[in-house]
């Protein structure tokens, strides 16, 4: 590309994150589906986090739950599994070819090797390749039978599931796995099962599981070409190491992929080089209005960048980072995190400042309407984060 780049300063990516993660008032979605397009992927590690996420940037959040149960398991306009970095995402369906040939045929490999060398080592050679490929062939047909089934219901019909071995054999870490627990993650991996609706409640863990529909096989090149052209349009300007993280593929890869669809280079603070996709090199202005938000513990705006000073301060994360480098809740003003939120034991969302440089009296209003909003779709439900953080767990307390 001929000429000078254009630079891409702070406000303006923050004004793109507002309008384009859903986030400003007037950007709200009518349905997770929409929600779920604009930002290519939930965070689904927590299950709480997805309906959180979706009731931070729907109009009416107090549809939220009805509306996300609808998407995932009536629907099934939504799907869970496991993506980037071999993480559970929800995606829209009609990515989950691309999230599948991008990314989870190279895990899945790894995936399934390792259970087949871990268990072998683990058993003496007892429990083989030969032994798993029958044993989870006929899980998959009592899966199929069933429609939806627990770990539990699936070993009543295939009891070898419960057949465990020894990991990590004299090691500090040793412990006994389970055949299921270990064979649904890799099935998970390839595709071939996906998480269907919890027991209990919508902040429940514990999942069905449930056969993968089919969907068409593709040239992982094209895929990752695909997946990077949509995440670049919902998070652009990014940088190299920005893409490498959040899609976990080799840095050639990344460059492959961002050559493929014609990414054009831009600068940001610092001189540093990120990218754009093609004709999105335009400005974009703020939203018409301020705005503020409060955001789950893995966020997929909070945890979209690898390089996040333009919108969180380093001197924040030590009180809203686990020691994984897991988000805890955020309270947002303005296209940046000023703060953290939690649940009392009685269901009440309390919040902290950590930052108020230009928030005023009018921030602190936003954020108060933005806690009530939460409080009033929760209706008493109380979150826990799976990972917790340092400010969460004290204003929990």
């Amino acid at each position: 590309m001929g000429g000078r780049q254009r630079h891409i300063g702070v406000a303006e990516r923050q004004a793109r994150l507002a309008l384009r993660q859903r986030l400003a008032t007037g950007a709200r979605a009518s349905a997770p589906e929409e929600i779920a397009g604009s930002l290519v992927a939930l965070h689904g590690t927590d299950p709480a986090t997805v309906y959180l996420a979706v009731g931070a940037r729907l109009a009416d959040a107090g549809k939220t739950v009805a509306e996300v149960e609808r998407a995932l398991y009536e629907d099934r306009t939504l799907v869970r599994m496991h993506g980037m970095r071999h993480t559970v995402f929800v995606f829209p369906t009609e990515l989950a070819a691309v999230v599948h040939a991008s990314t989870g045929l190279a895990n899945a490999a790894k995936a399934r090797a390792g259970l087949v060398k871990d268990m072998v080592a683990g058993s003496d050679g007892r429990l083989a390749e030969e032994w798993l490929a029958e044993v989870e062939a006929s899980a998959l047909a009592a899966l199929a039978r069933r429609g939806q089934a627990t770990v539990a219901e699936l070993t009543r019909d295939e009891p070898r599931l419960k057949e465990r071995f020894t990991y990590g054999a004299g090691k500090s870490y040793e412990s006994l796995h389970t055949v299921s627990s270990r064979l649904m993650r890799v099935l998970g991996v390839e595709a071939r099962v996906v998480r269907g609706r919890p027991l209990g409640t919508w902040t429940s863990s514990q999942f069905r599981w449930a056969v993968a529909a089919p969907h068409p096989d593709l040239p992982p090149a094209e895929a990752r070409s695909e997946l990077l052209r949509g995440w670049l349009a919902a998070c652009g300007p990014a940088t190299e190491a920005d893409l490498t993280w959040w899609t976990g593929w080799r840095v050639t890869d990344v460059r492959r992929s961002l050559t493929a669809i014609g990414a054009v280079p831009v600068t940001l603070g610092g001189g540093v080089t990120a990218y754009v996709t093609s004709g999105d090199e335009e400005p974009v202005a703020a939203p018409a209005d301020p705005w503020a938000a409060l955001l789950p513990g893995l966020d997929p705006t909070a945890m979209g960048w690898r390089e996040r000073d333009w919108y969180l301060a380093p001197g924040l994360r030590p009180a809203l980072f686990d020691g994984s480098g897991n988000v805890g809740p955020t309270v947002w003003w303005n296209g940046r995190v000023v703060g953290g939120w939690a649940q009392r034991p009685d269901g009440e969302v309390v919040w902290r400042l950590l930052e108020t440089e230009g928030l005023g009296r009018e921030g602190r209003a936003a954020i108060e309407t933005e806690a009530a909003r939460l409080a009033s779709w929760l209706a008493g439900t109380r979150v826990t984060p799976r990972f917790r953080t340092p400010l969460e767990k004290e204003l929990a307390s």
